[in-house]
């Protein structure tokens, strides 16, 4: 590893200790480039962590999520707490960078010093998140923050990958957008620790409520009842009993010990991650196990890639192509 790298890493850390807001753009940038300097940054400054309250906001694109999310961050601001946004964008066909969309309209908590806000790049990952989330939501926890929003990019049911990210997950309807029945669909409600129904003031927004509350009714007891919650984002009405709603799921949380749990299955999602894309790398690059045969044979039409993958972990699994004639092909 270069001598540069420890020092690059342990610089910006000291900054982000000592709550420079440059440095943790400077981090965030390195965190979504990756490679080595990146994973030296998240080893400086990971004992730090583990302090901010992790929000997740999710639900189907146009439903309000990034108006909440404004108003969310300045109700926690009323309250003296510090706020980080994570805006996960489309990203753009041009470039691969994020649309930015959500920065644009996230306009009342931009001009405050102590929100600081961060648009993603989704770059086609599944979940409706960014590659780098947690990376980024553990560099603004070890900044200081205190109330970190993950806003995902909407893409549907995909979007429970929130769950491995945040603490409390909060998921937003609006009424006349047919996205209540859908959420009951993709198993929304399965995820949800706050139901919020925004732009409230429209017609079918009580019974858009009322669904919800008779779905959540139906899954019988649970130890952690969501609250459904109407609110008008635009106006901020309705959002501070939301914001004291996600407040009382993070003192259940830690009441019942819950809290760790999160802590231990975020930790779990996050190094299975890690493994499954560096054993994926070295498998793939390899030139043990017959890939650049087996692309060949791909692009020729020869082989489809399914099984062209197959014969790839067969390999891998018995030790390499000399190995696997030698001993027989495993499953």
């Amino acid at each position: 590893m270069p001598a540069s790298v420890p020092r690059e890493a342990s610089q910006l850390a000291a900054g982000l200790f000592a709550g420079d807001r440059r440095a943790l753009a400077r981090a965030i940038t390195l965190a979504e480039t990756g490679g080595r300097a990146a994973r030296e940054l998240i080893g400086e400054i990971f004992a730090h962590t583990g302090r901010a309250h992790v929000i997740g906001v999710t639900g189907a694109p146009g439903v309000g999520k990034s108006t909440l999310v404004d108003r969310l961050a300045m109700e926690y601001r009323r309250a003296g707490k510090s706020v980080g946004i994570v805006a996960v964008d489309p990203s753009s066909p041009f470039t691969g960078g994020a649309v930015l969309g959500d920065r644009i309209r996230m306009y009342l908590g931009a001009s405050d010093p102590e929100v600081f806000i961060r648009s993603l790049a989704s770059r086609g990952h599944l979940g409706g998140l960014s590659v780098a989330t947690d990376d980024v939501v553990r560099l603004m926890d070890a900044a200081g923050l205190e109330v970190v929003i993950v806003e995902t990019v909407g893409a549907g049911q995909s979007e429970v990958e929130v769950m491995e990210v945040a603490h409390s997950t909060t998921v937003v309807l609006a009424p006349g957008l047919g996205d209540d029945i859908q959420a009951i669909k993709a198993g929304i409600l399965e995820i949800g620790d706050v139901f919020v129904v925004n732009k409230a003031d429209r017609d079918g927004a009580d019974r858009t409520a009322m669904e919800l509350e008779v779905m959540l009714d139906l899954g019988g007891e649970r130890p952690w009842r969501p609250p459904v919650l109407k609110v008008v984002a635009r106006e901020g009405q309705g959002v501070a009993e939301v914001t004291a709603a996600i407040g009382a799921h993070a003192e259940y949380l830690r009441s019942s010990g819950r809290w760790s749990d999160l802590e231990r299955r975020r930790a779990a999602s996050k190094v299975r991650e890690v493994v499954t894309a560096r054993v994926s790398l070295e498998v793939f690059e390899s030139r043990r196990f017959g890939t650049d045969r087996l692309v060949e044979q791909v692009a020729n039409r020869e082989i489809d890639p399914y099984s062209a993958a197959d014969e790839i972990l067969r390999a891998y699994r018995a030790g390499g192509p000399d190995h696997q004639r030698a001993g027989g092909e495993e499953g």
